[in-house]
């Protein structure tokens, strides 16, 4: 891609018709200018071409600032902004406050005791493919749940088996090692139905009550984000604030449970010798990562359309202490209703959950709630709340990877991105449907630890390095300058130059090292597994050397010259007037 310091004063020549110009010592072919486009000194987005010193009563044009290298190129109509600056910022909220905040923080805490945008492209394909099944379970109990008895409250249902103890019942029901709980025989056997599947190798067929259920909640996505930002802008003022309301309710709730207090101390009591284990770094390091979101593209496509001049400073150190606080939060909705479930089973606190993931909250959780006054209403609320968890998550990514096709095919896609984006829902749904067969959640879980966070991680220390060492840190600081008015400090410079690549760098090779087990319930992953889920994170960073590769077969010169040039930013050859096209780097 064509690309230019932000800060540089290029300037910009008006060609007669049909003939050539030299401009910067690239020759050019002459751009026809429209008599209303040469006196505009408007550019959409924000951007203003304000005439060069000197100028005079010259046609040229100063070359706009941004926030990174960017690509100018012409297409027609104005590009869309947020309707209004909230939206952006619910957005980005709703986007990093998502089930991780609420089933994956809790469970780590659980665990651990207390061509970069094809790349991201594919990440995010992978992603959708197993996010909204989880989505697809939660309405599944949602709609189960509108009933006087919630279903997962007794052993004489069609689904239970003799090892199903209810010991709520309170007729001195004993708990052994061989027990099960109805919750855990409800999600297990009723929802996912796992016990049809063999494993990872014999999946079994698809659950028609789970496609339904996917079916819905991608028309939800579908018509949420068809027309653009200024629709899903509106509609994560719903999906974004209410679960705010919900935790708040059930945090209440919680903490009158008796033997909340053993889950809290819990959650509370560091255990310092797990600051030793590489395995608690790693899962910080993924926490993190899935939460705020950065190395997605999500965010990018976001910003391109706010304001130039929007403060990007503002708006991140607000959505990382906004995220921050509701991981904490629900930590503490989740570990009370831990302490409840031990203090009623007359175990440890870690001993209640035996499965991590969504296990905590459709087994230990919904379990939890079915044994609660007016558990009907706590359950609706509950589920409700997950599934606006993941609409707002799924709205960013998708528009992520929508966003990076629009802008780079805009002649092609912008006056029909409606079809566009029925296609991108619709191959996300025919990917899921591995997710939805009765062994779903172990492809799941194998998409979680292996196709997604490694790559994300990959990705995000190679934007580490391709910004901040060959874009250069002070011309990238030099941008921030110019867009917010100061420079960023040497704290932040030394973040991003060294201790950032280092850390991602040191995650990374942690977890090549040391691959994680995967177990799931009772069955424990082949190592074949492990080799496939290394295959499926690979196909996706595959695309960054293969696109190096690419470019330095392209490019004439020597090799020596052909690194250099691939690894320095390239200048813009041509920015015709009217809008401007910006794809980051």
């Amino acid at each position: 891609m064509e690309t230019t310091p932000l800060n540089s004063q290029k300037e910009l020549s008006a060609c007669k018709d049909k003939e050539d110009c030299q401009e910067n010592g690239v020759l050019q072919k002459g751009v026809p200018v429209p008599e209303d486009k040469v006196e505009s000194d408007h550019i959409s987005n924000g951007y203003s071409a304000v005439p060069s010193p000197g100028a005079g009563d010259d046609s040229q044009h100063s070359i706009p600032a941004a926030t990174t290298a960017l690509v100018a190129e012409a297409h027609q109509g104005e590009r869309e902004t947020w309707g209004k600056k909230m939206d952006f910022l619910l957005s980005v909220i709703g986007y990093a406050v998502d089930l991780g905040n609420v089933w994956r923080f809790p469970y780590i805490c659980y665990q651990n005791g207390g061509g970069i945008g094809y790349a991201i492209c594919i990440i995010a394909f992978y992603i959708a493919s197993y996010y909204n099944t989880i989505m697809a379970w939660a309405l599944y109990y949602l709609i189960s749940s509108f009933t006087d008895q919630l279903p997962w409250t007794s052993c004489t249902n069609s689904w239970n088996t003799g090892n199903c103890t209810n010991y709520f019942s309170g007729n001195n029901v004993t708990w052994t090692l061989h027990s099960t709980s109805p919750a855990e025989e409800f999600y297990t056997r009723h929802v996912l139905q796992i016990h049809r599947s063999k494993g990872l190798q014999d999946l079994g067929g698809v659950s028609w009550q789970l496609t339904l259920c996917i079916m819905l909640i991608f028309t939800v996505i579908y018509f949420s984000i068809w027309k653009g930002v200024k629709t899903s802008g509106k509609v994560v003022w719903v999906t974004a604030t209410f679960p705010y309301i919900i935790l708040s309710v059930l945090l209440v709730r919680g903490a009158t449970l008796p033997g909340a207090w053993r889950g809290v101390l819990f959650y509370l009591k560091p255990n310092w010798e797990k600051l030793l284990e590489t395995g608690v770094w790693v899962d910080a390091a993924a926490q993190i990562f899935f939460s705020l979101g950065p190395g997605f593209g999500v965010l990018l496509a976001f910003a391109s359309y706010n304001k130039f001049n929007n403060n990007c400073y503002q708006d991140a150190l607000v959505t990382s202490v906004v995220n921050c606080m509701t991981s904490f939060v629900s930590g503490f909705v989740i570990f009370t209703v831990l302490g409840y479930m031990a203090e009623m089973r007359n175990e440890d606190v870690s001993e209640v959950a035996k499965d991590a993931g969504p296990s905590l909250l459709f087994i230990t959780y919904a379990e939890a709630i079915a044994n609660m006054p007016a558990s009907t209403f706590f359950a609706i609320i509950f589920f409700l709340m997950l599934i606006t968890l993941g609409l707002d998550s799924t709205f960013a990514g998708l528009e992520g990877v929508i966003t990076a096709v629009l802008d780079e095919f805009p002649h092609i896609w912008t006056k029909r991105r409606e079809w566009f984006v029925l296609g991108v829902v619709i191959t996300c749904f025919f990917g899921s449907l591995a997710t939805l067969t009765f062994g779903g959640a172990y492809v799941v879980k194998l998409l979680e630890e292996y196709a997604t966070g490694p790559a994300v991680l990959t990705v995000a220390l190679i934007e580490a390095v391709a910004v901040y060492w060959f874009y250069g840190i002070t011309q990238f600081c030099s941008d921030v300058k110019e867009m917010l008015g100061f420079s960023p400090g040497w704290f932040w410079r030394i973040c991003w130059v060294a201790i950032s690549p280092l850390f991602l760098l040191f995650i990374i090779c942690s977890f090549l090292m040391s691959p994680p087990q995967l177990r799931l319930f009772q069955y424990n992953y082949p190592q074949w597994s492990i080799i496939l889920g290394y295959c499926i994170g690979t196909s996706s960073f595959i695309c960054i050397p293969t696109y190096i590769a690419y470019r330095l077969i392209i490019t004439p010169g020597t090799f020596k010259e052909r690194i250099i040039k691939g690894i320095t930013p390239e200048t813009a050859t041509e920015i015709p007037y009217g809008d401007i096209h910006l794809n980051a780097i």
